[in-house]
């Protein structure tokens, strides 16, 4: 059995000269006193408002063509931080009526093929970002755990491989291609694309994956839209009514999670009502009981060791990148400005500037008030059971309500919020006893009962949780305690057809937590002890995972809970389309008198709900819903929590939402408690040297530096990874720098062994023990056929300066519109297999050569090789680059089917 103290260590502040003053007044809750949402729709025009002063933010990445002039504006600050991803939601049910192509998998499959993913990222995210084929982007902590199977899939963008895939599918389903265009029964099949227009780059994806269906012999449907629009066509409708066939998707974070365990679930399984159908019964529903039982298991700690939890996530998401109903395209770096005179920003690796911290943190000289430009405002109802399910309500909603538990913003680690605690279990194999008078809702008979004798748990998780007022000044209680756990039980328990209290959305999730929870009690009213069948390796993520807590307010809870059952609202978006009913909002005037409404009625009956009879007295029960009662006819919504900040107002007609701070002694936080978090402590790699070739068979030695931030330190960890020709991870491994910073890393006979002759990619990560974002070294290593291993590869010295023979071989450039032409004419015997080009001032943001493989080296320097298409006797090639600075020379090697250096040269473009 072990045991776990986080309480003291986790929660320490620095000793401020105030709380030295026993008599002086500490403020509590956020910096700043208010902040005002301001709905701005046009990145540029958000952009120039912050720079005029007029925008302390904008919550929103920034335009990317405007990022090189404002890093050198001294009225605002750009920050960089790993942001979202963007993604393909595929339609796979089977029409009725019509060939559905994507009901076939290896046509979803052929897409992969069919996006040219690094197009996307230096074309489309101008370099902010990289490309991806999974959930998992190479920002993300998992991403290492994953890298050996996400690197064999090894999409690269292949029309001609994608149509033969496609076309063998459709003909085997009866369709066939007449004139080069697919027809099925004698008529067209159509594509429905709903392109999300109000995104510049997702409607340039949209766009460009279009036109390749429509090269391919698809008629293609563009339907464009916003969120809101997709929550009703796409999210919301059933897909066997074929509304729709592919969707561009987008995706944020509101935090940075070390370990994930509901990624995989979300993007990939059925049962978390996140795939096409959305679990709602009257729909048609994607299922996959291999997902399922894959991903459940990570979700529910069902496993044995840090190693079968990383197994599992690989055969998800191998599963998941198979099945191709969601498929993954690129990750993002979003820039985020600030106006000069905005201090206390906090980056988070998964939310940018934009998470919890930076608005409680954040600070404007001379000011105590704080205006945020949004993309949008209002996108999606605001209930915590199944709404607040877009990126623009996530953002300011994590500023009214505080959670028991979130994560570190550098390391993805659990910290406590609301809640401390000690962990006991006897996992992963081992089990406790369940003490007999622990409670748990019995949702069949609708009252609690004790466990009982004979109960036993895997952990044990004592919470001491730290309560405060409400916004609407009533004390939070164990009764809020109480009711959310009944809520939880009750809504994830499904009873069969005849049950009203079933969301198909929230009790998909729910049921995981109530299989797994064994009994609570309260030791006293702040104290409770929790028993969970869940392990895991991390006891903090057990603590994470029974941490129980409360948004709302109870009376809240249940005027909503009534209003759903009375069929007047629906918690999620599919429920409210299927239904024809309102998606339940409490932000919303006219969902807010709803509320407001029922609160009224159950205070004139004086109802005291089935959770809390014999708990509580009716005056308490009369007063709390007469406190709710007064808040939404003050405020004009139902937004009562209990967060730093709370809801002041929401003006639809001026697109704006205010929130004002939450001042009251009672709440547990000082102004400045996460302050910490301003210091980003990331590894950086420096003087990274590597061999240009070396012999198959024989050692090398990789060798750089390592500092964080600024100086040589020992506190990371290096990740090193070596694929072949073929994509297959042929080496990979773990260095550690020594406390000078200095790093080796060497490559044994036995590990070169196993690369191939030609063209090796490597891939270095460097991890900060304070801060997990990698910095990452990417380059080619020519792999040759002898055994001795070429020099070190040194950026300094000019390529046309390294011994080697010249065969005659010519290059000649030309500038056309936005792009740098260059045609490589072979006019020997010997055949091309390589070439080398690099810009001797800027940068080659983007390479192209038809049929042959891409590698970036580095900023300047790019190589395109094949092994089965080189350039013959007599033959050209034409590369195609965009650059940075036209009027630069370019320095070009050229290299042999074993990777040997075979010309060499220098050229300007005309």
């Amino acid at each position: 059995m072990k045991r776990a103290l986080l309480a003291a260590l986790l929660a320490l502040t620095i000793i401020s000269p105030l709380q030295l003053n026993a008599n002086a007044q500490v403020d509590k809750g956020p910096v700043i006193d208010q902040i005002q949402f301001i709905h701005y729709l046009d990145e540029s025009v958000a952009a120039q408002e912050v720079k005029a002063g007029n925008l302390d933010t904008y919550y929103w990445r920034l335009p990317l063509e405007l990022v090189p002039s404002l890093k050198n504006d001294p009225s605002v600050k750009v920050y960089e931080a790993p942001g979202g991803s963007l993604s393909l939601l595929i339609n796979p049910a089977p029409s009725s009526d019509e060939l559905n192509p994507f009901s076939i998998k290896e046509v979803r499959y052929a897409i992969n093929y069919l996006i040219d993913r690094e197009l996307i990222v230096n074309e489309i995210l101008k370099g902010f970002g990289a490309p991806m084929f999974s959930a998992f982007g190479q920002f993300d902590p998992d991403y290492l755990v994953l890298i050996d199977v996400l690197e064999t899939f090894g999409f690269k963008y292949n029309p001609q491989f994608a149509d033969k895939m496609i076309t063998s599918a459709l003909e085997q389903a009866g369709a066939m291609k007449k004139d080069g265009k697919w027809l099925y029964q004698n008529k067209p099949v159509t594509v429905k694309f709903f392109i999300r227009n109000d995104d510049p780059r997702r409607n340039a994806i949209g766009e460009t994956l279009a036109s390749e269906l429509e090269k391919l012999g698809f008629n293609v449907s563009r339907d464009l839209g916003d969120l809101n629009k997709a929550f009703t066509i796409v999210y919301g409708s059933n897909p066997a009514e074929m509304k729709w066939h592919l969707y561009t998707e987008g995706w944020g974070r509101s935090a940075f999670d070390r370990y994930d365990t509901s990624l995989a679930a979300q993007m990939y399984a059925p049962w978390f009502a996140n795939m096409p159908g959305f679990k709602t019964p009257e729909y048609w529903n994607y299922e996959n009981k291999g997902l399922d039982e894959l991903t459940t298991r990570v979700f529910n700690g069902n496993y044995t060791s840090k190693s079968e939890r990383d197994e599992l996530m690989r055969k998800s998401v191998e599963l998941g990148v198979k099945e191709s109903v969601r498929i993954f395209i690129a990750s993002s770096i979003d820039p985020y400005v600030t106006n000069k005179d905005v201090e206390g920003m906090i980056t988070d690796f998964g939310a940018g500037i934009t998470g919890r911290f930076s608005l409680i943190n954040a600070k404007v000289t001379g000011s105590d008030s704080m205006k945020i430009g949004m993309k949008q405002i209002y996108q999606g109802a605001w209930n915590p059971v199944s709404g607040l399910r877009d990126w623009y309500a996530t953002r300011i909603w994590q500023g009214v309500t505080d959670p028991a538990t979130f994560r570190n913003p550098h390391t993805g680690d659990v910290i406590p919020v609301r809640s401390t605690w000690n962990v006991d279990t006897a996992g992963p194999e081992g089990k406790l006893d369940v003490p007999s008078d622990a409670i748990l809702w019995n949702a069949f008979d609708e009252k609690w009962i004790n466990v009982g004798e004979g109960v036993k748990a895997t952990s044990k998780v004592t919470f001491d949780l730290t309560y405060s007022k409400w916004h609407h000044g009533k004390d939070m209680d164990k009764n809020d305690i109480l009711y959310s756990i009944y809520f939880v039980s009750e809504w994830g328990t499904n009873e069969g057809e005849s049950d009203v209290t079933v969301d198909p959305e929230y009790t998909s999730q729910a049921e995981q937590f109530v299989k797994t929870l064994k009994g609570f009690r309260f030791v006293d009213d702040d104290t409770v002890e929790v028993y969970v069948n869940y392990w895991h390796f991390d006891e903090n993520y057990i603590a994470d995972y029974a941490s129980i807590w409360s948004a709302l307010p109870w009376e809240i809870y249940a005027a909503m809970e009534k209003i759903v059952i009375d069929g007047k609202a629906a918690f999620s978006r599919s429920t409210a389309n299927a239904k024809n009913i309102d998606w339940l909002s409490l932000i919303i005037t006219s969902n807010a008198k709803l509320v407001r409404d029922t609160l009224d009625e159950l205070k004139k009956n004086s109802v005291v709900p089935k959770a809390l009879e014999e708990k509580v007295s009716s005056i308490y029960v009369l007063e709390r819903y007469g406190a709710s009662i007064n808040w939404i006819d003050t405020k004009g919504h139902a937004i009562i929590s209990n967060g730093p900040f709370y809801l002041e107002s929401y003006n639809p007609d001026a697109r704006t939402i205010t929130l004002k701070a939450f001042r009251d002694p009672s709440y547990p936080y000082e102004v400045g408690h996460w302050r910490d978090f301003e210091v980003v402590k990331v590894a950086i790699l420096k003087d990274v040297s590597v061999p240009l070739s070396i012999g198959v068979g024989a050692s090398a030695k990789i060798t750089g530096n390592v500092v964080i931030p600024g100086s040589p330190s020992t506190n990371a960890q290096l990740h090193y990874f070596l694929k072949d020709s073929k994509g297959n991870m042929a080496i990979s491994g773990t260095a550690q720098p020594s406390s000078d910073g200095k790093f080796q890393i060497d490559l044994s006979d036995t590990d070169t062994r196993k690369l191939s002759t030609g063209s090796n990619e490597f891939k270095l990560f460097a991890v900060s023990n304070f801060a997990l974002k990698p910095d990452i070294y990417t380059t080619s290593i020519i792999g040759l056929p002898s055994k001795e291993p070429a020099p070190p590869k040194e950026p300094e010295i000019p390529v046309d300066e390294l011994p080697t023979k010249q065969l005659d071989i010519s290059l000649a450039m030309k500038h056309k519109k936005k792009v740098t032409l260059v045609a490589v004419k072979n006019n020997d015997e010997e055949s091309i297999f390589g070439i080398q080009i690099k810009i001797t001032d800027g940068g080659i943001k983007f390479v192209k050569a038809r049929g042959w493989d891409r590698d970036r080296i580095d900023q300047s320097t790019i190589a395109v090789h094949t092994d089965d298409k080189p350039i013959n006797t007599g033959k050209s090639l034409i590369v195609i680059l965009i650059v940075d600075n036209r009027a630069a020379p370019y320095e070009w090697n050229a290299f042999d089917k074993n990777g040997v250096q075979i010309a060499t040269g220098s050229v300007t473009a005309s």
